[in-house]
């Protein structure tokens, strides 16, 4: 029997995707590939994607996979063969589809950062909470959780691997805003991204910051800063982190860089770092976490490794050791390769469908939830209060976890 005979024998979810850009593709990818290489109890069928260009959606909808294309995000929740919506689009418009998605009976699939305040991010979580009590799920794509070195680290530190944690160091690190001349893309306008580098990476930052360590951030200071404030107005749509700088030129109003200090709710220190600004850098996530007996350190550009120092060794021999993450009982590796034949960043998206696809079929609320989002925003919101009150400590306000659902 091969795979087409598998999935045909398993009930279908239908996808509806609105945006199809960077993300977009990303999340198609994941969708195209996920139940090929799990082995899961509902097959994803891509129906519908959604752009305001017609001639644009069809030719994405063509290119990366989808049965259908909608011009308007409203038709294609209404659509009969979406039962999930993935949403793929700039941070203004998650609120609005989010919540009209759960309310016609939606699960949803929703990109960060949740939303671009915290008023979005707390209607959207009380939204996902009343379609909890129907048996919806709603999910945030923080897809960074879903490589596997991260989430052994996870585990590790649930075990106690690396005793009582002391501190927590995030750094973001990007370039592609070093140029001047860089257009003034939607991501530099705060009407649609919210923020800048806070927002874009410095989330990410500040979620696996809390995923690994289990526990939330209590209080930050902060400084923020724009290096270039003027930039060449768009010709075009962008796509992706790229631009054609047109006529004009317009005012970029949201952050370049952040600098964070924090404490989580233990007592733990930490400390982060976002930048576009970063010149050389690419795409450099790196964490390091210190116990009271041993350390971890994670590092996006060889995102296949793992490094674990064990402060219970001898003196004589201890030292930080490199853990290949590619055996088949780490976790996510037993659909892929042999040991040693690592995997890349377009991976955490194929982990992120199958972990949502699992929850759908079990109805067990996924992580992270929009509760996950709207904590990680109430930390963006501190930061920018901290930064606008000359660095002043700033308390995060705990976000209360949903109830469980009555059997």
């Amino acid at each position: 029997m091969d795979v087409s005979d598998n999935e045909s024998k398993r009930p279908a979810l239908g996808v509806g995707m609105v945006g199809y850009a960077f993300m977009g593709a990303a999340h198609s990818q994941a969708w195209r590939t996920v139940a090929h290489v799990f082995d899961l109890p509902l097959t994803p069928m891509m129906s519908a994607v959604c752009g305001r260009d017609a001639d644009a959606v069809r030719a994405a909808a063509d290119r990366l996979g989808w049965a259908a294309a909608e011009t308007d995000w409203r038709a294609l929740i209404a659509r009969d063969d979406v039962q999930l919506v993935d949403i793929c689009t700039p941070g203004s418009s998650h609120a609005e589809i989010a919540i009209a998605a759960l309310e016609a009976g939606k699960h949803v699939l929703c990109e960060k950062p949740l939303a671009n305040t915290v008023e979005e991010a707390e209607a959207m979580a009380e939204a996902a909470r009343a379609a909890r009590a129907r048996g919806q799920i709603a999910m945030v794509g923080f897809n960074y959780r879903r490589l596997p070195a991260p989430a052994l680290a996870r585990g590790m530190v649930e075990a106690g691997r690396i005793g009582v944690l002391r501190h927590v160091r995030v750094t973001y690190l990007q370039d592609w805003l070093t140029d001047p001349g860089f257009p003034l893309t939607w991501r530099l306008r705060r009407e649609q991204a919210g923020s800048g580098a806070l927002g874009d990476i410095g989330s990410h930052a500040i979620d696996i910051a809390q995923y690994l360590a289990g526990e939330p951030l209590a209080g930050v200071s902060a400084l923020t800063e724009t290096f270039v404030r003027e930039r060449p107005l768009p010709e075009g749509t962008a796509v992706g982190l790229s631009g054609t700088k047109g006529a004009g030129r317009g005012r970029v109003t949201v952050d370049d860089a952040a600098l964070i200090t924090g404490r989580l709710a233990s007592g733990a220190l930490a400390s982060f770092e976002a930048t576009r600004f970063a010149t050389g850098r690419k795409n450099a996530l790196r964490v390091e976490l210190n116990g009271e007996r041993g350390s971890l350190v994670f590092d996006l550009e060889r995102l296949n490794e793992l490094h674990l120092y064990d402060g219970t060794e001898p003196p004589s021999t201890a030292g930080f050791r490199r853990v290949l993450v590619t055996e088949p009982d780490h976790p996510y590796l037993e659909g892929w390769w042999p040991p040693g034949h690592g995997l890349g960043y377009e991976h955490s998206f194929v982990h992120q469908a199958r972990d949502l696809l699992l929850a759908v079929a079990s109805g067990e609320p996924p992580e992270p939830s929009f509760e996950d989002g709207l904590r990680v925003q109430r930390v963006l919101a501190a930061v920018e209060e901290s930064a606008a009150n000359n660095s002043a400590y700033t308390p995060v306000p705990p976000v209360s976890p949903a109830a469980p659902v009555p059997a």
